[in-house]
């Protein structure tokens, strides 16, 4: 059996036991270089994939080949033709931080948004990182692409700000728009709709307004949560999101919250949301973060101690703009001091970067649980084994415990006094109930955001 043969018998394999998303993310471009006695020689296209593999998918991949050909013993990667295996080290071997690399920028016109769609040309698949808190996302806006306005119509993506929902989208543009399927394609926020709706409406043009609107094949509109009370400007919505339905056009949103979350938004807008495919991005878990800060680091040229990036991956958990803001200042240190900052100096950055967590009492959280299940406050504390207490009550408990860290006596006498045996037991069943409920997950993913 050939190299060639042997690879793509073992990619059958490996597509099979993973994601989409991550077979396309980090086996696109491979291929084996070469086998010499018992090693394998794969070939990957750049340092971040080579690293990634290495780390994640080398026993996968090295068993995989086995099962084909027992005469495989070991791997090893190489980034085909590219000389990054030296790229950041000066002639004598001690390391920059960065480097010139052409063939890695895009050119100068590349960076400016055609008017004619609005898209971001720098917000494609390929400088969107893929892990375990996206990847729903991810394959569903993937999917799109290959028959728009026919699978997941429409596409409503939420998450909190800074997790990534404007890149996604847009993603889906950039892709369509690539594969020169001669659509029309337009990008839009629905502040700036609303904002043409009225100027339509005041200068007596409101059909140029439906033609404009009604023309495109693929419409994707970010932050629909600003729309929340503007009746009519949601009925135009409402009726444009009907014509582009009817005729097979792709309808992409995002938003902040769930849709039937978002005050002020009327139920048939939500029906229509809830027809089609809904997918949330939640905060980036330690992994993900990982592996975003080495790709933006990459894509910059940017050498920076594997120790440093864990740091700083570990330490700032918030969204994704603000690890690459620190990231930047990193960088931006680099260049003034001609060296990458030790621990203590990114210690000092993260702190300037990072925005700070809200203090949140214990008495907001239960207001904002009571209110989100539309309960009375005072029934939390009362001795009721009511449903439709009972559960708010345990997410209060869940919560103070897991994103605030207050003790479970603490938190007993907070609630009325109640035994701290009774809140651990709370508190474990909520964690057991979000590994199978999926709805479960949803509402505290919203109750978090609304604190």
């Amino acid at each position: 059996m050939d190299t060639k043969q042997l690879w793509e018998n073992a990619l059958v394999d490996i597509e099979l036991s993973i994601s989409k998303a991550n077979f396309s993310t980090w086996f696109k471009n491979t291929s084996i270089q070469r086998k010499d006695g018992g090693v394998v020689y794969i070939a990957v296209p750049n340092q971040f994939v080579k690293d990634w593999l290495t780390t994640k998918y080398h026993k996968f991949i090295l068993k995989t080949l086995r099962a084909f050909s027992a005469e495989v013993r070991s791997l090893e990667y190489i980034i085909a033709k590219d000389q990054r295996e030296s790229r950041g080290r000066s002639h004598d071997g001690s390391l920059r931080s960065f480097t010139s690399s052409p063939s890695h920028e895009l050119p100068l016109d590349d960076f400016y948004i055609n008017k004619s769609d609005n898209l971001n040309p720098r917000y494609t698949f390929e400088t969107f990182v893929v892990g375990p808190f996206n990847q729903l996302a991810h394959a569903a806006a993937h999917v799109i692409t290959q028959k728009p306005g026919i699978v997941y119509n429409p596409l409503f993506i939420y998450g909190s700000t800074g997790h990534g929902k404007t890149h996604l989208i847009q993603a889906v543009g950039n892709q369509i728009k690539k594969t020169g399927a001669h659509k029309k394609i337009y990008y839009v926020t629905s502040e700036r709709f609303a904002v043409d709706y009225l100027n339509s409406v005041q200068e007596g043009k409101a059909n140029t307004f439906k033609e404009k609107y009604r023309q495109y094949d693929v419409l994707i509109m970010d932050d629909i949560q600003f729309l929340s009370d503007k009746e009519k400007t949601q009925e135009e919505l409402f009726h444009l999101f009907n014509a582009l339905y009817d005729n097979n056009k792709q309808i992409i949103f995002s938003s902040d919250k769930h849709p039937n979350y978002i005050p002020g938004l009327e139920d048939r807008l939500k029906s229509r949301f809830n027809a089609g495919m809904i997918a949330d991005i939640p905060e980036p878990d330690h992994e993900s973060r990982l592996a975003i800060l080495k790709s933006k680091a990459y894509q910059n040229n940017f050498l920076i101690q594997d120790d440093l990036i864990e740091y700083v991956a570990r330490e700032v958990q918030g969204n994704i703009r603000e690890l690459e803001g620190v990231l930047n200042s990193i960088m931006f240190q680099t260049q003034i001091k001609g060296r990458v900052p030790n621990q203590t100096e990114i210690r000092g950055i993260i702190k300037n970067n990072s925005k700070p967590k809200k203090a949140v009492s214990a008495k907001e959280v239960i207001q904002k649980i009571a209110g989100f299940y539309e309960i009375e406050e005072s029934s939390i504390y009362e001795k009721t084994r009511k449903k439709e207490i009972v559960k708010p009550r345990q997410l209060i408990m869940y919560i103070l415990r897991e994103d605030f860290g207050v003790s479970y006596p603490s938190i007993g006498e907070k609630l009325g006094g109640r035994d701290h045996t009774t809140v651990i037991h709370s508190c474990e069943k909520v964690k057991n109930d979000l590994k199978s409920d999926p709805v479960l997950t949803q509402e505290l993913e919203q109750i978090r955001s609304l604190l």
